[in-house]
């Protein structure tokens, strides 16, 4: 699950990175940021444990 969460993370990175600097479509930019800095934070705070 953590792996999903990480990758998921990456992704929202990227696609926050490229509309950001692309598309520039808005608010909706910032809101993929925040939630990719959830999962990278939810990622860190349960660590490894399976």
């Amino acid at each position: 699950m953590s792996d999903i969460l990480y990758i998921l993370a990456v992704i929202l990175i990227i696609g926050w990175i490229l509309g950001f600097f692309v598309f520039s479509v808005g608010s909706l930019i910032h809101i993929l940021l925040v939630v990719a800095i959830i999962a990278i934070l939810l990622r860190l705070i349960r660590g490894r444990s399976v």
